[in-house]
């Protein structure tokens, strides 16, 4: 054996002989027999050679072969057991090489690693793809940082206006903030440190870093367009140490007086915490520490709290573990959150891989010797994963947040320089205005981001709706659900999604979304009914949603198992007429049976997943709608229902507010006009209510 890929293990022979060998065991199996080392082959569920399709890598396999004449590829040989065997192979291989007219660019001979960059045109890369001593061929990194960008200086650029008098605040509990830097400074309110003793300027750049990608977003796409426009306020309320740490008190009264402090004197709503204690790893059963502190602020002053998953050490394992064991490693018991991030009236934020090819593969392109673990839009390698309390979905939310990569001649070790997230630098004084570091702590400030555009379009808005808003815009990258096909899996690590802000802060045509916020008393429903724009459900074969979000802030109590005081629940049915869906859910309510009434087929997350968590979201695909389709003949409702622990009687408000959001997506066709269609239904709705 000198490979398992996954549950296939690969086996190699030395000769024909031995081929026939083991094929002449596997007769004698067939015919009833029993062969030598018959329980290994008792294991095998199925022979086979290794082929093209193998061989082929994830980006080869979503891309293609590039459309020119002759491109380049990394091609892995299976390491054998000994240097000498290894050896041996390489020297077989490069003779092919040469006999086939290849060109070998440069190559990495390590123990357990044999790596070749080679220009090939398309039927030479046919010949690797069908050569028995291929592990895998692929396509090398493509997506880099460019370090260009990192010399602009202050004068190309121009001026930085100050954001708007009533623009929404941002507040960084975090190192603190540089706030001289010329591309936060005009947006900068107050800095205060809450740390006895430390001033509020930032002593390690971990604030700044994260303030200017929570002021600008993508900050390496605004350098690009040159102009630097802040459209809300930061404030910084210092709440860590010169080493990114606090042990001058409990870090929860010094974030319980930062939010306090920043909410009451300047009506911040929003507050990003990139901070995890690694000492405190979420191993099941209660939410403890900081998260229940934040939970509980939360529903109090109605803020939003935007918290990283956390990190994994590269001292975790060697180099080589880092890159042969992704993704695996990702849903271990080691990658699980740490407190706060299991915080449930939280947006908790994953990391995704932006770039993969670091600044040393950008400068020897011909050299394959610095590989990237993750590809872009893959999971980050250090990004942590949920779930939560009871199985709520966590991280709810993946933005990018970096990569590593590992240098295979330099012992493995971790490289990070040229894959992390461009922002905003502390050493200003150096000339230094931009630098990039990796981290979910560098995730967590792209949503804070979103989460400021949002309330800066719908200023009067409750942080309910946006989040409920934040995961109705989210999609789980095409490369993490192939990376990671089960199911739970996936949604351990990437939680809803990425947010796709095409159509976040206003609907378009073929993209539109409904909102609602209300209050609800326990053990009682709210009955919505949807109306299906016509465009919808025309015919044809194309791709179309149609997604649900539901948010709210219950009380809390860690000293119960069931933690949420409240419980406010949807779901999506289909039914004649008001009538009946509401005499259904009346019915099922005082024997609790209204959980056995079925949804509408073919969500994304059953209701029994999705409402473990306090902010939830499903999503339903079609792909073709006929006669017998229930959205062309049956009334579309959304059920919101409450129904409490009975144990928290005295900490819940008579009516609890929630948010409701509903989005149609027909991407697929250009020519759809879902935004028209639903408003003139519910334009026509008021008229018909004015007239009675």
């Amino acid at each position: 054996m000198i490979s398992q890929e996954e549950k296939t293990i690969i086996l190699a022979f030395a000769s024909e002989a031995a081929v026939e060998e083991f094929e002449a065991r596997l007769s004698t199996l067939a015919e009833g027999g029993k062969p030598t080392n018959q329980t290994f082959i008792y294991a095998l569920q199925g022979v086979g050679g290794w082929k093209a399709e193998d061989r082929s890598g994830w980006a080869l396999t979503q891309e293609g072969f590039p459309d020119i004449e002759e491109f380049v590829l990394d091609v892995e040989l299976w390491p054998l057991a000994t240097q000498a065997e290894s050896g041996k192979l390489r020297q077989a291989f490069e003779g092919w090489l040469q006999q086939n007219g290849i060109e070998q660019l440069d190559s990495v001979n390590q123990p357990g690693l044999l790596l070749s960059r080679l220009r090939v045109n398309r039927k030479q890369a046919d010949l690797l793809l069908h050569h028995r001593d291929v592990r895998t061929v692929d396509l090398p990194p493509h997506y880099g940082l460019d370090r260009a960008l990192f010399g602009t200086d202050i004068t190309d650029l121009p001026p930085v206006a100050q954001p708007p008098d009533n623009a929404p605040g941002i507040t960084i509990l975090d190192s603190g903030v540089a706030t001289g830097h010329p591309l936060l400074g005009p947006a900068m309110g107050e800095a205060q440190s809450f740390i006895p003793g430390m001033p509020d300027s930032d002593g390690t750049g971990h604030g700044t870093h994260i303030a200017g990608l929570a002021l600008y977003g993508d900050v390496e796409e605004t350098l690009r367009t040159g102009a630097f426009v802040p459209l809300f306020r930061l404030f910084s309320a210092r709440i860590l140490d010169d080493d990114n740490t606090n042990e001058t008190g409990f870090v929860e009264n010094h974030i319980n007086e930062a939010v306090r402090y920043f909410n009451h004197e300047y009506g911040c709503r929003i507050f990003n915490l990139s901070f995890g204690d690694l000492r405190k790893p979420y191993r099941q059963g209660h939410v403890r520490g900081l998260a229940v502190t934040l939970d509980s602020l939360s529903r109090e002053l109605g803020v939003v709290f935007v918290v990283s998953a956390g990190n994994v050490l590269w001292t975790q394992q060697n180099g080589q573990d880092w890159r042969n064991g992704y993704p695996d490693y990702l849903t271990n018991d080691d990658w699980s959150l740490v407190d706060p991030a299991t915080a449930l009236n939280v947006l908790t934020v994953g990391s995704l891989a932006r770039w993969d090819r670091d600044f040393n593969s950008q400068r020897c392109p011909d050299d394959p010797a610095e590989v990237p673990i993750a590809l872009h839009d893959q999971p980050s390698p250090f990004t942590r994963r949920g779930p939560s309390l009871a199985g709520a979905i966590k991280p709810e939310l993946v933005a990018y947040g970096g990569n590593w990569a590992v240098n295979t001649r330099a012992g493995f070790h971790i490289v990070e320089q040229g894959l992390g997230e461009l922002s905003t630098n502390r050493e200003i004084a150096a000339g230094r205005l931009f630098g990039e570091e990796s981290g979910t702590s560098f995730a967590a400030p792209h949503i804070a981001y979103l989460c400021a555009r949002l309330l800066t379009e719908n200023p009067e808005s409750g942080v309910n709706l946006v989040r409920a808003l934040l995961v109705s815009h989210a999609v789980i990258p095409a490369p993490c659900t192939d990376l990671l096909p089960d199911a739970d899996k996936l949604r351990q690590v990437c939680g809803y999604g990425q947010v796709d802000d095409r159509a976040l802060l206003r609907s378009i045509e073929n993209d539109v979304t409904l909102i609602a916020e209300d209050t609800l008393r326990d053990k009682r429903h709210h009955f919505y009914e949807v109306p299906v724009p016509d465009d919808f459900t025309t015919s044809g074969r194309r791709e179309r949603e149609l997604s649900v979000a539901l948010a709210y802030l219950p009380p809390v109590r860690s000293t119960r198992i069931d933690y949420k005081a409240s419980r406010i629940e949807f779901r999506l049915v289909t039914a004649t007429d008001l009538d009946q869906v509401t005499q259904m859910f009346n019915r099922a309510t005082p024997k609790d049976e209204y959980k056995s009434i079925p949804e509408l087929s073919g969500a994304s997350l059953r209701s029994t997943i999705r409402s473990k968590g306090t902010v939830q979201n499903a999503t339903w695909c079609f792909r073709q709608f006929n006669a017998r389709s229930k959205l062309r003949n049956q009334r579309l409702f959304v059920v919101v229902t409450r129904n409490d622990q009975s144990w928290g009687e005295g900490l819940t408000n008579i009516e609890e507010p929630y948010a409701l959001s509903v989005c149609f997506r027909d991407r697929e066709n250009e020519s759809a006009r879902l935004f028209t269609q639903l408003r003139n239904r519910l334009q026509e709705r008021v008229r018909a209510r004015v007239q009675r």
